[in-house]
């Protein structure tokens, strides 16, 4: 299987990088061929709801999304990796999610698998609700075949998260696919 990793914190040595690494270890353990694709580090504009893509076509902006476009179109299952930030995903993931119209309907054609990974400093139970809401809105509306979510409550810095049982958590999931 090709697993795309969309890596989406600016922090690229952080938590959220620890737990996507760790993903990224245990899926290639078990034969998965896995490209990481650090968000951050291309020039993605926002959606502008100009709407000349039909939903399906080119869009017109000319930016780094046209990657993003070619390795979901090629890949049988996308992580989303994202540090929780005002309860949603970093600006920088949604800003991709956003430019998915441009391709939605090929992307519902997929049928990919998807799981999310996500790191917060908060541990109170309802750290993640918003967060897994718009997540699993997003797997039904794109015909997602959700494969789970790893939820790092209490990941404040990397040393917390090392010290903690979701990069192992991570590296089985990724392991078991």
């Amino acid at each position: 299987m090709k697993i795309v990793i969309l890596m989406a914190s600016p922090n690229s040595k952080g938590s959220t990088s620890i737990l996507a690494e760790q993903f990224r270890k245990g899926a290639g353990e078990s034969g998965h061929e896995v490209e990481m694709i650090n968000v951050c580090e291309l020039n993605i504009n926002p959606c502008t709801g100009c709407v000349a893509c039909g939903y399906e076509g080119d869009c017109v902006q000319r930016d780094d999304n046209g990657l993003i476009h070619k390795a979901l179109l090629s890949c049988d299952m996308v992580v989303f990796a994202t540090p929780l930030y005002y309860y949603g995903m970093s600006a920088q993931l949604k800003a991709v999610v956003d430019r998915f119209c441009a391709y939605n309907s090929s992307l519902n054609r997929r049928h990919l698998k998807s799981a999310l990974i996500a790191v917060a400093w908060n541990s109170e139970d309802w750290t993640f609700e918003a967060l897994t809401a718009h997540y699993r809105t997003l797997v039904r509306y794109i015909n997602f075949e959700d494969m789970g979510m790893i939820l790092g409550y209490g990941c404040g810095s990397p040393s917390m998260t090392r010290a903690s049982s979701y990069p192992e958590q991570a590296y089985r999931s990724g392991r078991s696919l």
